[in-house]
């Protein structure tokens, strides 16, 4: 199976898009998903509705609200781009941040499920020795998350590597710059005669897919099993 260039670009274009995305998104993941798992706030309700938003929503919806809030008009769009330069929609940095929204809720909730099952007494007992709050997260929390950490860093990365919607919408389609592969396989169906380039790419994001599934199954087998080692 021969892949032309420009097949080639999708899929580093998707591969970056979904690296860049899954970067941007794990910190600010990590804390949303620890402030709703361990602490009670009035608004935690509404917090957790607008994060799995974009799971329910239609995803050109999200890419229309992106441009309206992060577009040259918007306040800002243009405090991003007076300040630093930068102009988001169409261009692939946008596109991570559209791929990185349409993930976000992925990784938040299985982080989340992951916290929420490490007993809180063994984080007291880690403060009642001296221990920072910090270092009891860096040491003790964290690590027994893990399981639910590389599960959901695995799930958003496929799934920004699948976005479609909210890039088309945000950051458009263009070649070499925004366009992944679910968009570049969205212009070969538009094409008459690229049936063959159209089920080529399909087959590499089945592929693709699979892979990222499995790889999250045995990250976190092989976590889980390093856990017990280490406690037995």
């Amino acid at each position: 199976m021969t892949l032309s260039s420009a097949e080639w670009e999708a899929i580093r274009l998707s591969l970056l898009i979904g690296l860049a995305a899954v970067v941007w998104i794990l910190p600010l993941g990590i804390g949303v998903a620890w402030l709703l798992a361990r602490h009670e706030f009035r608004g935690k309700a509404l917090l957790d509705g607008l994060i799995h938003l974009p799971l329910v929503l239609p995803p050109v919806v999200v890419g229309y609200l992106l441009l309206l809030s992060l577009g040259r008009q918007s306040i800002i769009g243009q405090w991003l781009y007076t300040t630093f330069g930068v102009a988001l929609p169409f261009t692939w940095q946008g596109a991570t941040v559209a791929c990185g929204v349409m993930a976000f809720p992925l990784l938040v909730r299985a982080l989340r499920l992951s916290l929420e099952a490490v007993d809180p007494k063994l984080e007291t007992a880690a403060s009642t020795l001296g221990s920072s709050r910090w270092r009891v997260f860096a040491t003790i929390t964290l690590p027994l998350a893990m399981p639910g950490l590389l599960t959901g860093t695995v799930l958003a990365f496929a799934r920004a590597l699948s976005e479609f919607g909210a890039t088309i919408t945000f950051a458009s389609n263009i070649p070499g710059e925004t366009r992944t592969l679910p968009l570049s396989l969205y212009s070969l169906i538009q094409s008459p005669g690229q049936e063959s380039a159209a089920a080529r790419l399909c087959l590499i994001a089945i592929a693709i897919a699979l892979v990222s599934l499995m790889a999250s199954e045995w990250l976190a087998r092989r976590t889980r099993q390093r856990l017990q080692e280490r406690d037995g």
